[in-house]
């Protein structure tokens, strides 16, 4: 047996370390803070819902780096939306949110890169979300800080900065669906694996970006991500 060409593993690197993170999927939680719900035209508890973007989608961004995310084609709207990422270590089915947090291995600092303007369009017309939110370089993250080394994270600021501005500024714990609720309701729909990252949601204070543009992401005790957005095709 073998393989017709050299299968690719997406990986993180592992904060303080030099172990790396395989990747297996990547879930995002829409609208997961009242207030970014409420610019984007919601209000209320709404149960959580989710969308995928694919493993290979992650830009890895080492510790005192910074990033190149290429803007991407088809697009004149590109948004940065700043996340706490969960990475899971223990998969399971049906998991009680009293029990979630022995499944988490660690958290990173991410950002959920949205074609802003294509999802609208595939709002109106009732599509998939798939090249709004999935395309390459889209998951620009951190490395992973293991939950031995950050403790169970459910509050502290989380904060986005683009050209030393400010952007996005709220707390953790402004989630509507905590983490630990979210990995309990995600795990109806799918059997979670070893190796998935889960994108918590993003607060208020979404906006464009465009090439040239530094985006600094920070979570209170995870970590820092920087990103700039290149004019560069890779």
């Amino acid at each position: 047996m073998s393989y017709v060409f050299n299968p690719r593993t997406p990986s993180v690197p592992v904060a303080n370390s030099d172990a790396l993170f395989p990747v297996h999927r990547i879930y995002c939680v829409g609208r997961n803070y009242v207030e970014h719900a409420k610019e984007m035209g919601w209000s209320g508890r709404e149960a959580p819902f989710f969308f995928m973007k694919p493993a290979d989608a992650v830009l890895p961004v080492p510790n005192g780096q910074i990033g190149d995310m290429p803007y991407p084609g088809m697009t004149s709207n590109l948004h940065h939306e700043v996340e706490l990422v969960v990475a899971i270590g223990v998969g399971g089915k049906n998991i009680a949110v009293e029990t979630a947090a022995a499944h988490v291995w660690g958290y990173a600092v991410g950002l959920d890169m949205t074609r802003r303007d294509l999802q609208l369009a595939s709002k109106e017309q009732g599509r998939p979300w798939c090249t709004a939110k999935g395309f390459d370089f889209s998951a620009p993250i951190s490395p992973i800080y293991p939950l031995s080394q950050t403790g169970w994270i459910d509050q502290g600021n989380i904060h986005l900065d683009v050209n030393n501005v400010q952007r996005q500024d709220s707390d953790i714990n402004k989630l509507i669906w905590n983490v630990a609720e979210v990995i309990a309701t995600l795990s109806t729909l799918y059997e979670l694996q070893p190796g998935d990252l889960i994108f918590s949601g993003t607060p208020e204070g979404v906006a464009a970006v465009k090439t040239g543009d530094l985006m600094e992401a920070r979570i209170a005790g995870v970590g820092e991500l920087k990103v700039r957005v290149s004019g560069a095709n890779r």
